[in-house]
């Protein structure tokens, strides 16, 4: 299982504190010795991830609940899988039930999307990547999904790798000084460096920064630049982007770049179908 978030235990503080606020109004109208217990089901077929933000959900609110898993994160799970059982006090679990489930549904869906990707390029030496494009204040969470399906983690923000992109390269003067200044500045990080036409590349290359970014180059394009790199035998990877679609990203994958990142697979997540069945008893 890939390493979990740092920031986990806040980002599940403040998902309860948000839907909390003061109190469970309506969960107050429970009976405070009233058990429940129940299951999670998935209606569609995906890779689950979440189990660990679940988890602290209700081991915040009361540490008797109980659940019982049926499947680790980055397991690939069938309609109709039972995910984990639910028993204990009956207020913990209808307060946490839709923050429990927020989360699960919405990394396991990252998850999903990015297993989909990874699974339409297999057999090819090429790996997909996540970007920035996350929800705001669950990047990490994103991530982790990410890596539990399958796929790699581009950088983390803004302060782990450096981008260089069309107005860094105007701020800098050129494409060459713009690497110069990072290698400067930036000692110990990668250097990446976005190049939207082969002229640029040429450029690129010649600078030797460790990542090249293809920006919406045509597959005619991306396979001229491999075979450069190649012949030159530099050690730059290179990275394709722009436009990629499950439709297209095997053709991309196939011209011998190392990457391909797909801003979707965390930007336009569809949440996972889930349903918490509960039945009531002393």
């Amino acid at each position: 299982m890939p390493e979990l978030p740092r920031d986990l235990a806040r980002q599940v503080e403040a998902a309860l504190e948000e839907d909390l606020g003061t109190g469970d109004v309506t969960a107050a109208l429970v009976p405070a010795a009233q058990r429940v217990r129940g299951a999670v089901i998935t209606r569609e077929a995906g890779v689950l991830c979440g189990r660990p933000w679940v988890q602290e959900t209700f081991r915040r609110l009361d540490p008797a609940v109980e659940l019982n898993w049926h499947a680790a994160d980055g397991a690939r799970l069938s309609a109709g899988q039972t995910l984990f059982e639910i028993a204990g006090p009956a207020r913990a679990v209808l307060s946490g039930e839709r923050t429990a489930l927020n989360f699960l549904q919405l990394l396991s869906g990252t998850a999903t999307a990015a297993r989909s990707y990874v699974d339409a390029i297999a057999g090819t030496a090429c790996r997909i990547l996540d970007t920035r494009k996350t929800v705001p204040g669950l990047r990490s969470a994103q991530k982790y999904a990410v890596r539990c399906g399958g796929a790699d983690n581009h950088r983390q923000g803004l302060y782990d790798q450096v981008l260089i992109k069309e107005n860094h390269i105007a701020a800098a003067g050129s494409l060459a000084a713009a690497i110069a200044a990072a290698r400067s500045t930036a000692r110990g990080v990668r250097i990446e460096v976005e190049v939207e036409t082969p002229q640029e590349f040429g450029q690129a290359l010649a600078a030797a920064p460790d990542i090249i970014l293809l920006d919406e180059f045509s597959l005619e394009d991306m396979r001229a630049a491999v075979a450069l790199r190649d012949a030159q035998r530099a050690a730059v990877k290179l990275e394709a982007s722009g436009s990629v679609s499950l439709e297209s990203v095997r053709r991309i994958a196939e011209t011998g770049v190392d990457y391909v990142s797909v801003g979707s697979i965390t930007k336009h997540v569809r949440a996972l179908d889930l349903s918490m069945r509960l039945q009531f008893g002393a």
